[in-house]
């Protein structure tokens, strides 16, 4: 990694495993007949954009569920199937990420939601005794909370502008194709993460891991 000086992850597919199809499968159980249609991974519809911006509270996405599911589904079980996809934290990438720290400021910059940020936070602590993602890294940087998200140029430009970033010098990684887009736009170094692979597969042979 000549000239890298510092790393911004993306979290779903990269960080922590995910399986969007959970999720579908979940609201379909619960009586979501559209579900494809109210979410794809790729574009999404306005009230999941606006739940990973930050203009949608839960509040507001709870209620706007519930008018696709039975009356008895309770807020609860509309959680547990938004977080259906959020799987488990590989060790050997925390692992990775705590050695990387030493040679990196290290960033993460997720397109994410109050939901998913309470969950993943709960599943590391209850796997890994970890209280919170961002112990691994100088900050974190969540959709839902900046009120900009990726492959925006703006979500990029804040993380440079807040933590005087040179792009040259940054290195992004991301699973999607758009979101390595929108990093090249603002000048980002990048590595697209296509599965199967994964950041171990990037960095062992060069840090030996």
């Amino acid at each position: 990694m000549q000239g890298i000086k510092h790393i911004i992850f993306d979290l779903g597919g990269v960080i922590l495993n995910i399986d969007y199809q959970l999720t579908d499968k979940a609201f379909t159980e619960l009586g979501v007949k559209n579900f494809k249609e109210l979410y794809s991974q790729y574009k999404g519809s306005s009230l999941f954009n606006g739940l990973e911006t930050g203009h949608v509270s839960t509040e507001e996405f709870l209620e706007a569920m519930h008018k696709h599911v039975p009356e008895t589904v309770t807020d609860k079980q509309l959680k547990t199937a938004w977080n259906a996809m959020l799987l488990d934290f590989p060790v050997q990438r925390l692992q990775l990420l705590q050695q990387l720290r030493q040679h990196y400021g290290l960033y993460l910059l997720s397109n994410t939601n109050a939901i998913h940020l309470e969950e993943f936070n709960r599943l590391l602590l209850e796997s890994r005794g970890i209280p919170s993602l961002s112990s691994f890294f100088d900050r974190a940087y969540y959709s839902h909370e900046m009120g900009q998200r990726k492959p925006d140029k703006e979500a990029y430009q804040m993380v440079l502008d807040e933590n005087g970033l040179i792009p040259a010098e940054t290195l992004f990684i991301d699973d999607l194709a758009q979101n390595i887009e929108g990093a090249r736009a603002v000048g980002l170094q990048t590595i697209h993460l296509a599965p199967p692979k994964t950041i171990l597969d990037i960095f062992r042979p060069a840090n030996a891991v």
